[in-house]
């Protein structure tokens, strides 16, 4: 099972940039996604955006066009550029590497955007 640490949240204005990143301790080629999610206090987790290994990449339509997922391969690490945040991103915002036979996730980093 690969290890995944994410890190770079924080409290951040409305309208204000953060950028979150994923630091795997395996190769990110080896799995079929990264990805982030996000979940709420008193909410369903939800997608935020995904990358595969070949570079597509998929975005809640609540982020698109504000959040970036990207990767650096030849760092194992996932980043979630947060652009024009709202109040509405606040939560814990997890990494998750998908594999056949399941999905293996981070421990979380809080993104708290404040009105």
């Amino acid at each position: 099972q690969v290890q995944l640490v994410e890190s770079g949240g924080g409290l951040v204005q409305a309208g204000g940039s953060l950028i979150l990143t994923c630091v795997a301790s395996g190769s990110i080629s080896a799995f079929l996604n990264m990805g982030w999610y996000r979940q709420a206090p008193g909410k369903e987790r939800e997608l935020v955006a995904t990358i595969s290994t070949f570079g597509r990449t998929n975005y809640a339509d609540s982020v698109k066009g504000r959040f970036t997922i990207s990767r650096d391969n030849a760092k194992n690490t996932v980043y979630l550029h947060m652009n024009l945040l709202k109040p509405e991103d606040t939560g814990v915002y997890s990494c998750t590497a998908t594999r056949v036979g399941g999905n293996d996730w981070g421990q979380g980093t809080q993104v708290t955007v404040s009105s």
